[in-house]
């Protein structure tokens, strides 16, 4: 019987799993042989793709097979960086890496195990789903979808086709986010009332930039893809530049806008400590109904959570509890009482799952089939508290969520931007 490289890891995963192997166990160096070293297809390069490649290159239990971008002076750089490094290391031994316009060409490949989707928002989806239905373990960039219902259909696909998924909200691999949620968890500032998150920017609104003339180098319809036809603007899709974040991200045909961008970070630890990776908030208030005077969310025990106005300002979250707070950020952690930071946690304290690399957590579940920190299941839960202020900020009013059948109650204007229309042939 022929057994490919990704049969082979997920029969080997399977054993691994029985045998209750920990989803923390590093993967470098542990695991460097040919037949249990993972091949790797990159989608999207850009300035966050290119520091992740940066990362991969110097893990021998991983091979960049494959890269993948619309734009064809920036793939041909990356494609040197990624031969010029390989070929330093492995000399003769090294096959070279394949290049491609269309992402789909990688998915086709048997001997690709996995794949990094580091594309724009409006992508993450359709190239989510597609990678699942062809067999291939996804990475995705945060923020995981441009809307609900784009979570769902990842969600499917994933679980469907067994694929170990992980999103890319880094900070739950992050001891300081894992510390304060596991004081908020286990009762230590006493009820919660209020969340304060900051950093959160505004939603992204209409695209009005003036056509330019498309370079040749750029696929600009593939660039599009589900998004509806608009003219090529630079600001968009940069021409042989990948050193700045182009400005998609403040336009919604491809972004959800600061919403989803930090929003995808901060609101997800607020999942996290509120125990809601399942669930999600029951009420959105607009600022102009809100006693706090910004958008605020509100959870069936009676929890709120507000958009800015952390104190202090360094933090990314401040959860105030009836017994002290907990302020977090990255390289940030304060508690009142101090001594909380201090705990010494017993046998009958709840402990979160725990990670410390978000890509060597991805790659020891690939090998024994574990979910990851961050399934698909929680980013879409951490995304649809984005996606719901968005719709709150669009409507300028009130809405009730329900969080298990996923809709609006009885509210059928709100309900229909819980999709958002797709260009065929990807809609998912």
């Amino acid at each position: 019987m022929h057994l490919n490289r990704r049969d082979f890891l997920k029969s080997s995963g399977a054993l691994a799993g029985a045998a209750a192997v920990p989803a923390l166990l590093s993967c470098h160096n542990a695991h460097s042989a040919p037949s249990n070293r993972i091949n790797l297809g990159v989608i999207g390069i850009g300035k966050m793709c290119m520091g992740h490649i940066h990362g991969l290159l110097g893990r021998p239990d991983v091979r960049i097979s494959a890269l993948c971008d619309v734009e064809s002076i920036r793939l041909g750089k990356a494609h040197k960086i990624v031969d010029d490094r390989y070929r330093d290391r492995l000399g003769k031994d090294y096959g070279g890496c394949d290049t491609y316009g269309d992402f789909r060409r990688i998915l086709d490949r048997n001997d690709i195990d996995a794949v990094l989707i580091a594309t724009p928002t409006h992508w993450h989806a359709a190239q989510s789903v597609l990678a699942c239905q062809a067999g291939k373990d996804v990475y995705c960039e945060k923020p995981m979808t441009l809307s609900i219902h784009e979570g769902q259909a990842i969600i499917r696909a994933a679980r469907h086709h067994h694929i170990v998924y992980q999103n890319g909200s880094q900070q739950r691999s992050d001891q300081k986010f894992r510390l304060a949620c596991e004081l908020v968890r286990n009762g230590r500032i006493g009820k919660v009332k209020t969340i304060f998150v900051n950093n959160v920017a505004d939603p992204s609104g209409p695209c009005y930039l003036p056509a330019q003339p498309t370079p040749p180098s750029i696929d600009w319809d593939m660039w599009l893809g589900p998004a509806p036809w608009r003219p090529y603007h630079a600001e968009l899709c940069p021409f042989d530049n990948w050193a700045v974040f182009p400005a998609w991200r403040r336009y919604s045909d491809f972004d959800g806008g600061g919403m989803t961008d930090w929003g995808a970070h901060h609101f997800d630890i607020a999942q996290w400590a509120l125990g809601m990776d399942d669930s999600g908030p029951v009420t959105i208030i607009p600022p102009r109904e809100s006693e706090f005077k910004r958008l605020t969310y509100v959870y069936a025990n009676g929890t709120q959570m507000v958009r800015g106005g952390a104190q202090p300002a360094e933090a990314g979250l401040e959860i105030i509890g009836e017994k002290g707070r907990v302020c977090v950020n990255r390289g940030y952690l304060y508690t009142e009482p101090e001594e909380l930071i201090r705990t010494k946690w017993g046998i009958n304290d709840i402990r979160l799952y725990e990670s410390r690399s978000h890509f060597d957590n991805w790659f020891s579940c690939i090998r024994n089939r574990q979910d990851c920190i961050c399934t698909p299941e929680i980013g879409h839960r951490s995304s649809t508290v984005c996606h719901l202020g968005i719709i709150c900020y669009r409507l300028n009013r009130t809405l009730h969520w329900d969080p298990v059948k996923e809709h609006f109650v009885n509210d059928p204007e709100a309900d229909r931007l819980i999709h958002k229309p797709a260009r065929a042939p990807w809609i998912v």
